[in-house]
């Protein structure tokens, strides 16, 4: 067990994000954060999109989704040659790249992004639409515009 409590699992592809929890434990283990959770400008955002654009020419990535927003970001990637895990931390390595030289992130020691991230493989056509609708609507939910994205590829 965590110093917090024990991790949630979950089997479903569904978002937990309103399931019950203990408030106080939530609320003590983000008052020992080592740093608080990043929030991210519009030009941020963009900084983040113009890093993520490098990682594509880079690499050949196909993305059919992505929604970058203050505090998290989600992408629909097709399949590669290369591993999720190695994907994943090719966008965030250049997206940081992106903030840090266009002085938008005061302190490089910080980091931007969590160690890991939340991936879901999809396994057919359903699937991906319906990611692809999940992301799309995602900004929206937050009271932001829908984005648009010049490395977007239709699926």
């Amino acid at each position: 067990m965590a110093r917090f409590g024990p991790a949630t699992k979950t089997g479903t592809r569904r978002s937990l994000a309103g399931a019950e929890h203990d408030r106080r434990m939530r609320l003590a283990a983000k008052s020992a954060l080592k740093y608080g959770p990043v929030k991210l400008t519009g030009r941020q955002a963009l900084a983040v999109g113009q890093g993520f654009i490098a990682a594509i020419a880079e690499s050949g990535y196909s993305v059919h989704a992505c929604a970058i927003l203050p505090e998290h970001a989600h992408l629909v990637v097709r399949r590669h040659s290369r591993g999720v895990t190695q994907i994943v931390g090719h966008l965030k390595a250049r997206a940081t790249q992106r903030l840090i030289a266009e002085e938008l992130w005061p302190d490089a020691e910080r980091p931007v992004w969590g160690r890991k991230c939340w991936r879901v493989f999809l396994n057919d056509e359903e699937d991906v639409r319906r990611a692809i609708a999940y992301v799309e609507r995602n900004p929206l939910k937050e009271g932001k515009p829908a984005q648009k994205w010049s490395f977007v590829v239709s699926f």
